[in-house]
């Protein structure tokens, strides 16, 4: 699967670097490569993160789950699996795959380290692989999305009530009171110490907490849309369709969508094979005086054989199905293979949204 690492790494990178070649310096006097070292922590960091998504992912792909990507950004990783899991039971091990992974790495590590020279740089390098595998795996773990912990706690409310949408929405809403937490937390802890907060401090609580809540925003509103995914309906979302042959003039086609009451147009071919889809924009380009000799063919889509849905698909199985292959128009079939009508995709977004269809 491919691997993508977005160009924001390298702020964190220099961060880091700049940050914790300060620390290297201090307990190795290195002079300048410990700036070095210290961008080599920023590399396993990324690392441990990539190998936190591959189980993920891994594991994900064992369930028969298709997974797209794995993109590495700014704080951190995703995973882009293309369905949700079917079970609480898969959702928890997709989830917590990543963290247990990071913190058996961690644990490996800190063996390691025990036995090496802590003030030599493959002391330094293993206390960094420990101590990067910690803080993701122990991060993750917290409750709430868009972390891996809010998965968990997904699973967990799911499998109580038998409802994805709660579980997803108490996840998300846990995600937004950590966050708060996050941004509250350098100040806690510099009142407790009897002083004021660092400007570091200050920057990194803000942008972990805007991290979280925007994630935490963005799972609850994918929540809202994904509950509307069992009422989805092939038979429901297909307009009304007429069949007309390829070399059929426009001003003809227009009047048999009048007397059928049509909102969609099916291209045939000389043998009765539907061949193409009417693309509207195209079809409205054309002026009524044209209309009278411009063929039908020219204003539409081919079909393929992934424009193709039968009209008994419903829920998550008709989702899959339109998403395996994003196309503007499908054609929908009946059971014997006759045409029975027209399904776009901006009527799926409008049913998903809970919006009317224009």
């Amino acid at each position: 699967m491919p691997v993508y690492v977005t160009s924001s790494w390298w702020i964190v990178a220099v961060l880091i670097t700049l940050v914790y070649g300060g620390i290297v310096q201090t307990r190795l006097a290195l002079g300048p490569s410990a700036y070095l070292l210290a961008f080599v922590f920023a590399i396993l960091l990324y690392a441990s993160v990539l190998v936190h998504e591959l189980a993920h992912s891994v594991v994900a792909r064992s369930y028969g789950l298709p997974v797209r990507r794995i993109v590495l950004y700014v704080l951190g990783g995703v995973s882009e699996i293309d369905r949700e899991a079917p079970t609480p039971g898969k959702e928890f091990w997709i989830a917590f795959s990543g963290p247990l992974l990071s913190l058996v790495l961690a644990g490996g590590a800190f063996g390691l380290a025990l036995t090496a020279d802590p003030f030599s740089i493959l002391g330094e390098l293993l206390f960094q692989l420990w101590v990067a595998n910690l803080l993701v795996g122990v991060f993750n773990l917290l409750p709430g999305l868009p972390l891996d912990g809010g998965r968990l706690l997904r699973a967990g409310v799911w499998k109580l009530t038998g409802r994805p949408h709660t579980g997803s929405v108490v996840a998300a809403w846990g995600g937004r009171v950590l966050a708060l937490l996050v941004a509250a937390l350098p100040f806690l802890f510099a009142w407790s110490a009897g002083g004021t907060p660092g400007p570091w401090a200050i920057v990194w609580g803000v942008v972990l907490a805007g991290f979280m809540w925007m994630g935490a925003t963005e799972a609850l509103r994918n929540a809202r849309v994904r509950a509307r995914v069992p009422g989805l309906r092939a038979r429901d979302l297909a307009r009304r369709a007429v069949v007309v042959p390829a070399d059929l003039p426009l001003a003809q086609v227009d009047v048999r969508v009048r007397e059928s009451g049509a909102e969609a147009v099916v291209v045939t071919d000389t043998g009765g094979t539907p061949i193409a889809v009417v693309h509207p924009t195209a079809d409205e380009a054309i002026s009524k005086a044209r209309r009278a000799w411009v063929p039908v063919s020219d204003v539409s889509r081919a079909l393929t054989g992934n424009s193709v849905v039968s009209v008994g698909l419903e829920g998550e199985e008709l989702l899959t199905e339109l998403t395996r292959h994003r196309l503007p128009e499908y054609l929908v079939v009946t059971e014997d293979g006759g045409v029975f009508g027209v399904i776009r995709a901006s009527d799926v977004n409008a049913a998903m949204a809970g919006r009317e269809r224009s």
